[in-house]
Formats: C-alpha cells, structure tokens, sequence
C-alpha cells in the first residue's frame, strides 16, 4: 500500500521577539484535551496526480478558509510521520489574523459505535507560536520543518 501524502504551508513572520510561525490544533474529539502533538502545519491529503504544491494552496484554502498568501515560498522538503504519512511543506514569509480563519470542517461518527455522525472543525484554533512553543507543540516528525525553516530564513 502507498503511503498517504499531504502538503501544507507553514507561514512564518518576524518579530522583535524572533520568528513565529502559525499552527492550528486538530480539530475532533481526539485532540480536544492534548496540545503537545496535536498541533500542525496547515495541510491536507492529496492524490498522486495533483502537483503537492498545488495540494499545499489548496489545502491552505480549505484548512483556513483564507487563500493563501501570494509570496515566494520556501520549500522545506518531506517527513515521515509516525503514522505513515508522507508530508510535503512549504515556508512562506507572511501575516495573517488567526480571528479572521474560518475552519472547514469534517464528519465523523461519535461517540464509537454510536451510528451519531457528528461534525467538526478540521483545525479548532490557529495561533502564531515562537519556535520553542511550536517545538512543544508540533506533531513530532514535523518540527523538521521548524529546523529548516531557521536555516532558510538567516
């Protein structure tokens, strides 16, 4: 079986505290009370025969409910997440006000077992985060990026 694959931009701005980037926490009843490992670049599956950098714009929109943000973008490269899944990711040098997303969202049945499909938002809240919080936070395999992105951005 070929692994998943999803691609996302990771928007980052300066500050005269450093570099932050923005991070949304899943959404669903499986993230609601974690917060290390459950945030993430905003991202989404794709098929293989959608370019990832399209997927990645794409998935920005839907994730956010914001197009993304015109700009030249940075490409970060791939990781492997414990699960499998293959993640594509891109740095763009941006500004955005978390209160303007606008989640999309997903369905799901719950509780287990219940034959209740609920709905929920894909990403429950999106913030601009300093590096050492975003390392804290991150889905493990993805603060490769967060390195990447320090080494682009000097």
């Amino acid at each position: 079986m070929t692994a998943k694959r999803s691609a996302g931009l990771l928007l980052y701005r300066r500050t005269a505290a450093g570099i932050e980037v923005l991070l949304g926490h899943m959404g669903g009843p499986f993230f609601a009370r974690r917060d290390a490992g459950a945030w993430t670049v905003p991202k989404g599956e794709y098929e293989p025969d959608e370019p990832s950098w399209d997927a990645a714009r794409r998935e920005f929109q839907e994730e956010l409910g914001l197009p993304p943000p015109d700009g030249e973008a940075t490409p970060l490269g791939e990781v492997r997440q414990s699960n499998g899944k293959i993640v594509t990711a891109w740095a763009m040098e941006a500004d955005l006000d978390p209160a303007d997303v606008v989640p999309g969202t997903f369905e799901m049945e719950w509780p287990p077992k219940s034959g209740r499909l609920q709905e929920f938002p894909e990403l429950d809240r999106v913030e601009w985060c300093g590096l050492e919080r975003a390392r804290a936070v991150i889905v493990p395999a993805q603060s490769a990026f967060l390195d990447r992105l320090v080494e682009h951005s000097d």
